[in-house]
């Protein structure tokens, strides 16, 4: 069975975090100043999302923190961060589209993919915040777990009340640029 490191090794890599708008290269003629910008501005408009708490899940193999609810408020976040900060995204190159339909797309995330180049984005959206690599069927409960005995008492009521700008250094890690309060 792979150790605790193996197990965290990727999730580590993008550091504790709910992606709401997938990674992106900037498009040609914007620059960080703009989507700065943008991303405050957006967090003006924005109003926190406040769902049921959050459990521990499985989710394709790896374990994932979700809400235990409805995430209509959740998705509204996202959809805003995915629509309000799409014009600075460059197109996705055919090499990422292939890569994406290799998972073996419907045909709303098919749509989604073409529209937002990414599938996994709207009403295909799932929050969660990633724990672990994925994991094999056996090792799943044992990890289950042993994340259990450590994590703290999970927030009976979530609220997303921020979002930050992240991006990627040269050795392939994520770090924080800027965070911003909603208040919308």
């Amino acid at each position: 069975m792979p150790g605790l490191d193996d197990i965290t090794m990727t999730p580590r890599k993008y550091g504790f975090h709910a992606t709401l708008k997938p990674p992106f290269r900037l498009a040609e003629g914007q620059n960080v100043p703009a989507l700065e910008a943008a991303v405050s501005d957006l967090a003006v408009d924005l109003a926190p999302a406040i769902c049921d708490g959050l459990e521990l899940t499985t989710l394709g193999g790896f374990l994932a923190l979700t809400p235990q609810d409805d995430m209509q408020a959740v998705r509204r976040v996202a959809g805003g961060c995915v629509r309000e900060l799409d014009q600075f995204r460059a197109p996705a190159s055919e090499a990422e589209f292939a890569r994406r339909r290799k998972a073996g797309l419907s045909p709303a995330q098919e749509a989604l993919l073409t529209q937002w180049g990414y599938p996994y984005v709207m009403e295909e959206f799932r929050f969660h915040m990633t724990l672990t690599a994925g994991l094999l069927q056996d090792d799943i409960a044992v990890w289950s777990a042993a994340v259990r005995r450590h994590l703290p008492d999970l927030p009976r009521l979530f609220v997303l009340d921020q979002i930050a700008l992240c991006g990627e250094r040269e050795d392939g890690r994520f770090e924080v640029i800027h965070r911003y309060k909603l208040t919308g």
